[in-house]
C-alpha cells in the first residue's frame, strides 16, 4: 500500500500505509503540521501495522472546521475510525496531537488500545520561551502580516528552530504548512492551551489507565525536557528521554523513534518483539 491510498472522511484527509489487516496505528500530527510530518518513520512501521495518518481540520489537505476545540477534533478522528470499522487502535500523537489522542481515549475508550505521546507538553508550566523566529511568525503584531508572506526558507527555519539537530524537512510538509491560515493556527493554539489548562495530561491519563509510551527529546525547545518525568506518576506509563533530540524526534531520530514505537506496540498487541533494520 502506498501514500497514494488516501481518502477524505468526515472533513479530514486520511492516508493509509501498510496492510489493512495489520494492527491499526493512528498517527496524529501537531499544531499547524500535517500527516506528512510522520513520513520519516512510516517506512519502519508499515511492515507491522496498518498506519492511518490524518490531517486535522484546517491543516494539510483538510478543510477548515467550525470548532478546533481538542474534544471536537477527537470526535472527528473517532468518526474516521468508526467509518473504517477500526477498534483497539494504538493512537500516537506528536506535540499537541497528543492532546487529540488523549481526548480520543477519554471520549471513546472502545477505540483506543494504547497511547504514545511524542513531545507532548504535560501542562502549561512546562512551556518554554519560544525561539525568536517562531515568536515573530506566530504572534502579533508581526505574525498576521508575515504569515501569508512566508517563504519556504522561513517555514523550514521555523520548524528547524524547535529541533536540536539538523533536519531534512520534506517538501510536502512545507507545502502543507503553507496552506494553514494564521487564524486557524492561532485558534488551534488557544484550544490546546484551554485543554491542558482545564486538566493536565498526566491527570487525564491517570484517570484512563491506558498503557502509555511517552517519548521526549532531552533537548526539547518547546517544552521543558525535565517535565517528561511528570508522566512517571501515571500508572501504565513508560517514559523515554532521547539524548540530544529536540521537539521533533520523527525528523531528528527517526530510526530510534520507529524502534521505540514498534517495541511498545508489540508489547501491547501481545506479539513478539520486533526489530527494524538500520
Amino acid at each position: 500500500m502506498s501514500e497514494d491510498d488516501f481518502e477524505q472522511s468526515h472533513g479530514m484527509h486520511v492516508v493509509h500505509d501498510g496492510p489493512r489487516e495489520a494492527p491499526p496505528l493512528l498517527l496524529v500530527h501537531g499544531s499547524g503540521f500535517s500527516g506528512a510530518s510522520w513520513s520519516p518513520v512510516v517506512p519502519a512501521l508499515v511492515g507491522h501495522h496498518h498506519v492511518i495518518r490524518v490531517d486535522l481540520p484546517g491543516c494539510g489537505k483538510s478543510p477548515p472546521a467550525l470548532s478546533y476545540d481538542v474534544p471536537a477534533q477527537a470526535n472527528r478522528v473517532a468518526a474516521v475510525l468508526d467509518g473504517l470499522g477500526l477498534r483497539r487502535v494504538t493512537a500516537v500523537g506528536h506535540s499537541s496531537g497528543g492532546y487529540v489522542a488523549t481526548a480520543l481515549a477519554e471520549q471513546r475508550p472502545d477505540l483506543v488500545r494504547s497511547l504514545a505521546l511524542i513531545s507532548t507538553g504535560p501542562d502549561l508550566d512546562a512551556f518554554l520561551p519560544q525561539p525568536l523566529l517562531l515568536r515573530v511568525l506566530t504572534a502579533p503584531p508581526l505574525g498576521p502580516l508575515l504569515w501569508p508572506r512566508r517563504s519556504d526558507a522561513m517555514i523550514r527555519g521555523g520548524i528547524g528552530a524547535t529541533c536540536a539537530l539538523p533536519v531534512n524537512i520534506p517538501d510536502d510538509l512545507v507545502a502543507d504548512v503553507r496552506g494553514t491560515t494564521y487564524r486557524t493556527f492561532r485558534t488551534v493554539l488557544r484550544s490546546n492551551t484551554a485543554y491542558i489548562a482545564r486538566r493536565s495530561v498526566p491527570e487525564r491519563l491517570a484517570a484512563l489507565e491506558v498503557p502509555t509510551l511517552v517519548l521526549f527529546g532531552a533537548a526539547d525547545r518547546r517544552w521543558e525536557p525535565s517535565s517528561a518525568h511528570r508522566y512517571e506518576a501515571v500508572p501504565n506509563a513508560r517514559v523515554e528521554l532521547l539524548p540530544g533530540v529536540g521537539h521533533i524526534p520523527m525528523f531528528e531520530a527517526p530510526e530510534t523513534t520507529g524502534e521505540l514505537l514498534l517495541g511498545f506496540t508489540a508489547t501491547e498487541v501481545g506479539g513478539p518483539p520486533v526489530t527494524t533494520e538500520t
